[in-house]
């Protein structure tokens, strides 16, 4: 049964790598026996992973690039090539949320901040899509492989504040299922697409919004654990599982779907 979820012999690119959740992403893959690709901006956090990762026995690369950036994706993707021969796998983690395209409860909604709503939806979305089109494709040649991406509760019940971010997972939503059956219809079962969908946990983006600085939790995070079942937030590494499952070939008649990793938050009606 272990071998089933092994992930030794793939080699996964993880976009935004060095993130709160990436980092926890790709130090489960290496832990599973992958061959791990840290992608991220920050390239001086991104070779601290991965020689963390080197040190424990693991295989890494550290690579420095923005998913927004078509031509540094390409040469990312052909460095990969150049070192392994090959992409079995694609974790798009890189996303998330932006100050601007936030919306305060006592801001007026008609004034929104419209370059902000955009900049949060060209952020996750296409910086979904661009990665895929580049590091799928090489999956293609490859013979296939698995496609992560990172959806939301947030398009799944109404968050005040949040809008473009919850126009940006809806969107991811949408393409998930979208292309997976395309992909299934144009390469059979070669290349497959999934989703994580995470509830509420603490990362660089949304700290400021769950909790002071003193670490109590805000208003809006206090608001948050009493509608979630489990009465707490998620720890990062408490996603590795089932990404490792939709990674594996566990998953291999898997498509078009997403897990729910939220501590019931999706599920709980309030009352």
């Amino acid at each position: 049964m272990s071998e089933l979820f092994s992930l030794k012999g793939k080699v996964i690119v993880v976009t935004g790598g060095t993130g709160v959740l990436g980092k926890s992403f790709v130090n489960g893959i290496a832990d599973a026996g992958g061959t791990v690709v840290v992608l991220g901006r920050d390239m001086e956090k991104a070779i601290n992973i991965s020689n963390e990762i080197i040190g424990r026995g693991g295989v890494s690369m550290p690579i420095s690039a923005d998913v927004l950036n078509e031509e540094e994706m390409v040469a990312a993707k052909e460095k990969i090539i150049a070192a392994y021969g090959k992409i079995d796998g694609l974790v798009n983690a890189a996303g998330g949320n932006v100050p601007e395209g936030v919306l305060q409860n006592d801001a007026d909604i008609f004034s929104l901040n419209i370059e902000g709503m955009k900049k949060a939806l060209i952020l996750n979305v296409w910086g979904t899509v661009i990665p895929t089109q580049i590091f799928g494709g090489a999956m293609v040649q490859n013979g296939g492989g698995s496609i992560v991406n990172i959806s939301s509760v947030s398009p799944k019940r109404a968050l005040t504040k949040v809008l473009g971010y919850s126009m940006g997972k809806a969107a991811i939503d949408s393409y998930n299922q979208w292309f997976a059956v395309e992909m299934a219809n144009r390469f059979g079962d070669k290349i497959r697409m999934n989703a994580l969908m995470p509830g509420f946990f603490l990362t660089e983006q949304n700290r400021t919004l769950l909790t002071n600085a003193d670490g109590s939790l805000t208003e809006r995070g206090n608001s948050i654990i009493s509608k979630t079942p489990f009465k707490r937030f998620g720890h990062p590494d408490e996603l590795i599982g089932a990404l490792v499952y939709l990674l594996s070939d566990a998953s291999k008649f898997v498509t078009g779907t997403q897990i729910g990793v939220d501590g019931g938050f999706s599920a709980f009606s309030g009352v």
